[in-house]
Parts: C-alpha cells; structure tokens; sequence
C-alpha cells in the first residue's frame, strides 16, 4: 500500500478543510485521474480538491474516469467506475470475452510490461510503508516465459444456476440452458457459475477437455451440482497438465459413482484426443460444500497420476497434491531461492512450510542435509516419496504444526545447526511463534518466499529488528494478468567480528 493511500484512509490529506460528507454524497458524479492501485478490485486518485477516491473497476494507473460515488468516509470516498474517459497508455485489448465478469484476469486489461512494473511497485510500497524499510531495492520483477496457457492445474464448477451476462438479462431469448453451467464461480458469489467456453490461462488441452465435458454431460442430462439443495450428480472438472510429459489428468468429481457413466466418460476422452496421454479420475464426495477432492477416488483411465519435472527431479502429482502451478516459472523461483541461499556441500538447510517437498529436494543437491518440516501429514507422504523416487538419501522430513516449531528443534538437533533456513508460508504469514523459534535458531541466511508482500513486509520488519539485514527483494511474477506476484527476500546475519 502507497503512501498516498495510507494517507487517504487515515484523512490526513483532508486535514483541515471541511468534511467529505459535507460536500459529497452517495450518488454523486466525480471525475478523476487513477495514480496508484490499491487492494482487491480497487484504484486509487484524488480530486482536484485533494479528497482521496478509491474507485472499484478494471482500471490502470493514468486512466481518467468518471465514477459514481457508493460510500462517503470521513478522510475518503468510494466510487464505481462508470465511464473511461481518456484511457491509460498503460491498456490493452483484453482477450478473455467474458473479462470484467470472472474474476480470475483481473489485469488483462493491462499491458504485460506495466503489469511487471505494478507488481515490483506493489512489493516495494508494502515494505516501505508496512514494514519501516528505508530505500529498500526492489529489483524488477522476473517475467513468466508465457503470460498465456501457463497454468498446469485449473478447477472449473458446475451449478444448477447459470450466472447470467447482462446482455443476456436484458435478452428476451437464451442461447445456453440456465439451470447449467461449467465454469467458474462468479465473483462474490457461492452458487452461480460463470459459463466458461475457453480459458486463456489454460493450457489448450485442458480446454479441449473442458468443451469435451460440457457437451457429454449436457447430451446426457447429468444433473449439476445445487449448492443450497445439496442435490445433483455432477460437481467440479479438475484438470492438470504435465508440462514433461505433455500428458493430462481429468478428475471429474461428482456426488456418486457410476460405473457405466464413467466408462462412456472415459471412450469420450480417448477417441477425441487421441495425441493427449490421458490419465482420468473420478473424486466422489457428499460433502456440502463445492471443493474439488472427494473422500473416495476412482480410476478410470490410466496410472491416476501425471510427472512434472523441475531441473533434474521429477515429482509424481496424484489429483489432490499441491504443485506449482506454473511449472517454467517455478524453475526460475526455485534457482532464485539456490542462489540466495549460497549453500555449501557441508551444510544443513531447514526449509520450512516444505509442502510436498519441491524447494527441500532442490536444496539437497547442495548440502549435507535438508529438513522439511510441514503440517499436512499427506504431503509430507508425498514428500518423503518424491525423494525415494528421485534417489535423494540426504532429504528428510517431520510432520509439525509450525507453530509448534520449538517443540522439535531437539529433535532435529541430530543434524546439526542449520546454516540457512528457507520459508515458504501460505499468505497470512509466518505464526508468530515459528518465527520467534526461526530467529532463536539463528541461521546465517534466511530465503523467505512470500506470496502476500504485507506478511512479508510485516514478517521481514521482526527479522530485522533481530539484527538481520535485508540484503535482496526479488518479485517473481507466477500469475500474469493476475494481481498476485511471488517474491523472494533474502535476510543475513551480520558477519560476527
């Protein structure tokens, strides 16, 4: 978050002149130029009178806009964007149809070098205005191989109820069914689903299978999934591709098991993509709720399973593991993470939140010993398998809650004193107490991969404050057209003399 807008939402910047809400209200016209993004579907401009505006809407930073006004706030205002009046040299020609309405794509509208430019800005305003950091650098973000057809894993719903375009309510005639629907969930909204034709993000196999889908389950009137009702067979399409093997998985997840529908399901697949490797599952669930994994899973077709390669390993992904989900990128993440840590053949690496074991196993091939530690009892299974798989004997790897980190340290002093450790935790952050275990170990080197720069601006302001200096800030752009970006921080303990 921008200084200016920390300025807005504290009112500072209206300090002194007379209140917002004496001189807007709810429903008012406001012109303004976009300067800054701000969080979730919002941007960020002032008034000529200095009043601060947050304005929801698919904007860039230099669009000029006009906007309605939804909320008066004492220091700022809301708005909804109505009309574009100067565009921003930063656009471009989105080319999802159904842009704006999914919101997946939320900077397509962007151009893919001004993306990169907001991502590095994003990163460093976190770290200066939440985290205290001075004149950090913040080095450019590292741009994905491709901006389209990256994704290797995409999860589409199907509903009963059909998110409906405008033009379509304002239609007197329906061109798709409304009670069905194969897409995403529309935003904000647990029920409908988005009818999604083709994904941009997808890879064009997955979308080959996702047409493949609709049309069996429509010929054959498969009931979708009603959220409220808990009522219908068929719930969630769940796709991975291997970018090794060029092979593809299809989990189909469905309420129950039907043994001839899956055998139909299954000639569909294989007759019309003959040139694919196709592996298929059925997930079964009675859960009330629209998750893509099921308390039993089928095999269909295949070995159940696709191979993913990064560098020299292979990892075997099973329908419900967690893997990268772009596969080149994640290369250039992981080498990230290799450089700035510097290992040396003698040294020993803890490499906590180690999920399925992806950042350990790339550690261990230059050190004495790699500990992933991990809360998920499965993918620590699927951890210590990955290693057998690709003849790691120098990897290991414990089940523990994070925060419970102190709890084990004993345990893992057999190893020796980690020289460095690397953490990779989900978005809200390190648990305080892992983090307070973390610096009492004192590590040379700290490697913290971060997916949410608040955390890592929130986390990396204690790091310091323990006498660390934040050497290195590397944003690595995971999710183009996306406003998510991967960064990696890389902390030292001063030399002692």
């Amino acid at each position: 978050m921008s200084k200016t807008v920390q300025d807005a939402l504290s009112g500072g910047a209206f300090e002194g002149r007379p209140s917002l809400r004496e001189t807007y209200r709810k429903g008012d016209s406001v012109e303004l130029s976009i300067t800054d993004i701000a969080e979730k579907d919002h941007c960020f401009g002032r008034l000529e009178d200095g009043a601060g505006v947050f304005v929801r809407g698919m904007l860039a930073i230099g669009d000029r806009v006009s906007a309605r006004v939804i909320r008066v706030k004492p220091g700022y205002m809301e708005a909804v964007m109505e009309t574009l009046v100067q565009p921003s040299p930063d656009r471009t020609e989105p080319r999802c149809p159904v842009f704006g309405v999914c919101g997946g794509c939320k900077w397509m509208h962007v151009d893919y070098g001004a993306q990169l430019r907001y991502k590095q800005k994003k990163v460093r305003d976190a770290l200066v205005h939440i985290g205290g950091f001075d004149n950090v650098e913040v080095a450019s973000a590292l741009p994905a191989p491709e901006s389209f057809h990256y994704r290797n894993k995409v999860e589409f719903s199907c509903s009963s109820r059909r998110y409906l375009l405008p033009e379509e309510i304002a239609s007197d005639r329906l061109d798709r069914p409304r009670d069905f629907a194969l897409g995403f969930h529309a935003p904000g909204n647990f029920e409908k689903v988005l009818e999604i034709d083709e994904c941009f993000l997808a890879k064009p196999e997955m979308n080959r299978a996702l047409e493949l889908t609709r049309r069996f389950a429509l010929e054959r009137g498969l009931e979708p999934y009603a959220v409220r009702e808990h009522t219908g067979y068929l719930r969630n399409l769940m796709l991975r591709y291997s970018e090794d093997e060029g092979a593809l998985m299809v989990n189909i997840v469905t309420s129950w098991y039907d043994e001839q529908m899956m055998a139909e399901y299954r000639e569909l697949l294989t007759s019309s993509m003959p040139d694919v490797p196709l592996t298929v599952v059925n997930n079964v669930t009675t859960r009330k709720n629209t998750v893509a994994t099921g308390e039993r899973e089928y095999l269909v077709h295949g070995e159940g399973v696709v191979r993913e390669r990064l560098g020299d390993l292979c990892f075997r992904i099973s329908a419900n593991s967690f893997f990268q989900t772009n596969t080149r990128q994640a290369e250039v993440l992981y080498d990230g993470i290799m450089r700035m840590a510097g290992l040396a053949e003698d040294d020993t690496v803890y490499d906590l939140y180690c999920g399925t074991g992806t950042i350990t196993l790339y550690l261990a091939r230059r050190c004495r010993r790699a500990v992933g530690l991990e809360v998920v009892e499965s993918s620590i299974g699927d951890a210590r398998e990955n290693a057998v798989m690709n003849g790691v004997g120098n990897a290991v790897f414990h089940p523990v809650d994070l925060k419970d980190f102190h709890t084990i340290v004993p345990t893992l002093e057999e190893y020796g004193k980690p020289r460095v450790i690397v953490t990779d935790p989900p978005r809200a952050g390190m648990h305080p107490k892992a983090l307070e275990t973390m610096l009492r170990i004192e590590p040379e080197t700290i490697v913290y991969v971060s997916c949410n720069p608040a955390n890592l601006a929130r986390d990396g302001k204690v790091i310091v404050e323990h006498g660390y200096v934040l050497e290195e800030v590397v944003p690595v752009d995971m999710f183009p057209h996306t406003s998510h970006v991967e960064t990696l921080a890389c902390f030292r303990a001063p030399q002692k003399q």
